[in-house]
């Protein structure tokens, strides 16, 4: 497969730059994968798509102000780090960072960010570092100088209203760079009502790092290899997913960082519990083996995130619900629309 068949072409002007006013006022666009026919809903009808006993799996990791600014300490030339994978728990010292700086970053450099002293163990020759901060509490320092790291095609500064809306209402485990954005749409109101329709809820958490967005450099897309992020599933939550197959209910993932948690965890039938290192990539072709449904943003042209659903839903429907959305205007990225695909 080459990386160019899963292009389109999206007008500026969908990229959406805030946030609505309220979650679940979002469009929802329902992709029947058998009949490839398209549903344009509300978010909050997504009750109507749901029964009794059908499982949503949410990703409950909490976005950290994972974005500083700062100076090397021997030259004060300037750099900048995006925290993406914490190595010794979210909030011990150690983490691999991406990041950019006046000249190289080098192994051994030491950085200061507003006080925040920090040292460059290693430089891993593909973007990535291994950096040493030094607090008692990095998440607590990171809460007084960092940044909410707001993809790049958000064009602005983040505000006081992102450190809430770029947040989902489950998120309770600090630690990853990026927003689990399928989420965002979801309000306590809609998840009560969900609930006492008998659908269960359980958590999972990935802690997303800003790899995500990084860009696919072969055309043939075989040769990628995703960045790993760690994810974290309680023995309830992988109970709650065999319960539900064992009675033939729907396993709904919100959310690709959910689906690639429930794939990477799944060994001999049943997927695990404990903690892990998930790398996996999922392009067309890939057996899903425990997720029946998706609900999901729309997605960067040329994305590991538009492969995924095009895995799932088969990249022809995909590409027309995708011209679709367009030509209704839908917004697009983390703060856009959504979709469900069965």
């Amino acid at each position: 497969m080459r990386l160019s068949d899963f292009d389109y072409p999206l007008p500026d002007e969908l990229i959406a730059q805030e946030p609505l006013p309220e979650r679940d006022a979002s469009r929802l666009l329902v992709l029947h994968r058998a009949t490839g026919q398209c549903e344009h809903r509300a978010f909050r009808d997504l009750r109507e798509y749901l029964r009794a006993g059908d499982l949503l799996v949410v990703n409950d990791a909490r976005v950290v102000p994972a974005r500083l600014l700062g100076r090397k300490a021997d030259s004060g030339g300037k750099v900048e780090l995006v925290l993406t994978l914490p190595l010794s728990g979210a909030r011990g010292g150690l983490w691999r960072c991406v990041g950019q700086a006046s000249k190289a970053i080098r192994e051994g450099m030491k950085l200061d960010f507003q006080g925040l002293r920090a040292e460059v163990l290693a430089a891993n020759g593909d973007g990535s570092y291994d950096v040493r901060f030094f607090a008692d509490d990095l998440h607590a320092s990171l809460e007084q100088v960092g940044r909410i790291p707001l993809p790049p095609y958000i064009r602005r500064d983040p505000t006081d209203l992102d450190r809430e809306r770029y947040q989902t209402i489950f998120a309770q485990s600090p630690g990853a760079s990026a927003a689990p954005t399928a989420g965002l749409h979801f309000t306590d109101a809609l998840v009560h009502a969900l609930l006492a329709q008998g659908v269960e809820i359980a958590h999972v958490t990935l802690y997303v790092g800003a790899g995500t967005f990084l860009p696919i450099r072969h055309e043939a897309i075989e040769g990628h290899r995703m960045h790993p992020e760690r994810y974290e599933i309680s023995t309830e939550a992988a109970e709650a997913v065999e319960r539900a197959r064992g009675r033939g209910a729907r396993v709904m993932a919100v959310g690709t960082t959910a689906l690639r948690t429930l794939e990477s965890a799944f060994a001999d039938g049943a997927v695990r519990a404990g903690a892990g290192i998930s790398e996996l990539f999922i392009y067309p072709g890939y057996r899903f083996r425990c997720v029946d449904a998706l609900v999901t943003n729309f997605h960067l042209p040329k994305s590991t995130l538009l492969l995924l659903v095009s895995a799932l839903a088969g990249r022809e429907p995909i590409l027309a619900a995708y011209r679709e959305a367009i030509e209704r205007r839908y917004r697009f990225f983390s703060y856009g629309d959504a979709m469900l695909i069965f």
